[in-house]
Formats: structure tokens, C-alpha cells, sequence
């Protein structure tokens, strides 16, 4: 194991963020540039940063201090959450949590941050927005059969929903365009791959490469199936506690989704995956 100067656990929110480590107790940040600087300068060389990874508000933070050549650890909410549940604690407090996760830190071995390139990050970024215009397509041709259904629709209405709905296509295709295109530029390679296995479409190929860095986070196919939560888990205790093997579902639910689809389409097109 690594051995760092000194290890600092950070809990991050939107316009603040507090640190904690033995050596300096705890401070506090503003979730901003200038404040970023200021915790930046402040760490001793050969310091390690724990944070949580919390959705968009860790993200500045940890691509800022790994581009300063810090080291940097963003850890799953679920294993800080259980372990403060193990100290039985009865404190819940920004100033708690940080100080919590800095004594996760210090009792497990972490994985360091890798940081996203910059074409990684917006293929994240559209692939975020590619889902939300979806929910929102789907709403807009639910509401305009529904609105059909009545018997007499509105005019002024049914125009309105389908103005809209051909503004999401729009949307929506230049967004698959902007992917497309990338994905071709930084990972070409594995999208060829990845579309030669029959009953991967490239949907499900782009999503792929964007989830898991072109397969880069992962030593092996047991560290993928478990970041995506498709791993058997087995409940057995004593004589009488028998149950049925199941997947585990912890890991990226969205990929797990996709890949389910994905496996309707390769029983019909792939004779490996046919039913026996």
C-alpha cells in the first residue's frame, strides 16, 4: 500500500466544502475556483484526498486537484455510508461526514482518481442530456396520444406537442451526431469491435465506450460485470436458508439496463447467446 504525508476526507456540497484530516481538524471552502486554490496550496506534498463521488459537485473538484498532480480518491457514497453505520455514530453533520470519510481513507486501501479527458467528459455530458431529451420525447408522444385518445383535441395543442416533439428528434439527432463522431475520434478501435458482436447496436456500443473509458477502467471481465452490478450473489446460512442465486444490482444501473436490452437482440442475431 502507498504511503501518503497525510490523508485528508472531503465532504463536498453546492457552495461549500469541508475537510478534515489529524493533522490540521477541520477547515472550510467555498465550491469555487478560489477556494479550490486555497485547499490546493494549503496540502502538504505527498497528501492524499478522499471524497465522496456525489453526483456533478465532486467532479470540479477532483479533475482541479488531479490536474495539480494531487493525489485523489473518489469512493462509493454506499461504502462511506456503511461504514459510518458500523461506528454506530450518532452525528450528522457536514463537519461528521468529512471526517468520517477521511478515517475511511486511512482504514482502507482506495482507488486513485483517474480524470477525464476532455473528450470524455463531454461525451458524458451529452449522453446525460441524449437521456434527459428522451424522458422528455417519450412524455411528449404519451401526452399527444393521449390527447388523441380524447376524441376532440385541441388544435392549438396537438400543433404545440408536435412542435415540440420535432424540436426533441432534432435534438436528439444532433446529439447522436456530436457522439458518433467522439467516439470515432478517441476511441474508433473499440467501437469497431464492440459493432462487429452480433446484436450490439450503436447505441449500446457508444454508451459502453463512454461508461467505462473505451474498457480502460478495468484489469479484467470479473471488475466490469461487478461495476455494473450483473455479479451472482449467493444466500445461504445454516441448514435451512436456501435462496435462489441472483444477481447483485449494485453497480451502474443504467449500463445494466442497456445490456439486458442488448441480450433480447443476441439471443435472435447471435447463435452463442440462443437459447439452449
Amino acid at each position: 500500500m502507498i504511503k501518503y504525508s497525510e490523508i485528508y476526507g472531503v465532504d463536498i456540497s453546492k457552495d461549500v466544502f469541508d475537510v478534515f484530516c489529524n493533522l490540521t481538524g477541520h477547515r472550510h471552502f467555498k465550491n469555487t475556483e478560489l477556494g479550490f486554490t486555497a485547499f490546493a496550496k494549503s496540502l502538504p506534498k505527498g497528501s492524499l484526498v478522499v471524497m465522496e463521488a456525489t453526483g456533478y459537485y465532486h467532479y470540479r473538484l477532483a479533475q482541479f486537484l488531479d490536474k495539480k498532480g494531487i493525489a485523489v480518491s473518489v469512493v462509493n457514497p454506499l461504502s462511506v455510508k456503511r461504514f459510518i453505520q458500523m461506528k454506530l455514530a450518532k452525528v450528522k453533520t457536514d463537519k461528521s461526514d468529512a471526517r468520517m470519510i477521511c478515517e475511511y481513507g486511512i482504514m482502507n486501501e482506495v482507488p486513485l482518481y483517474n480524470a477525464l479527458t476532455e473528450i470524455q467528459a463531454e461525451c458524458l455530458q451529452l449522453f446525460r442530456l441524449l437521456d434527459s431529451y428522451l424522458k422528455k420525447r417519450t412524455a411528449t408522444k404519451n401526452k399527444i396520444h393521449g390527447e388523441t385518445v380524447l376524441g376532440i383535441p385541441s388544435s392549438f395543442v396537438f400543433r404545440s406537442l408536435q412542435r415540440n416533439l420535432k424540436h426533441l428528434n432534432a435534438e436528439v439527432k444532433g446529439i447522436e451526431t456530436r457522439l458518433l463522431k467522439l467516439v470515432k475520434k478517441d476511441q474508433q478501435h473499440q467501437l469497431t469491435l464492440l459493432k462487429s458482436i452480433p446484436g450490439m447496436g450503436m447505441k449500446a456500443a457508444l454508451f459502453l465506450i463512454v461508461a467505462t473509458d473505451g474498457f480502460s477502467k478495468f484489469e479484467n471481465a470479473g471488475q466490469l460485470c461487478s461495476y455494473v452490478g450483473i455479479t451472482p450473489t449467493i444466500r445461504e446460512s445454516g441448514s435451512s436458508v436456501r435462496g435462489r442465486s441472483r444477481i447483485s444490482k449494485v453497480g451502474n444501473k443504467k449500463l445494466r439496463n442497456l445490456l439486458f436490452l442488448c441480450a433480447f437482440s443476441a439471443c435472435k442475431h447471435n447463435k452463442a447467446c440462443g437459447y439452449l
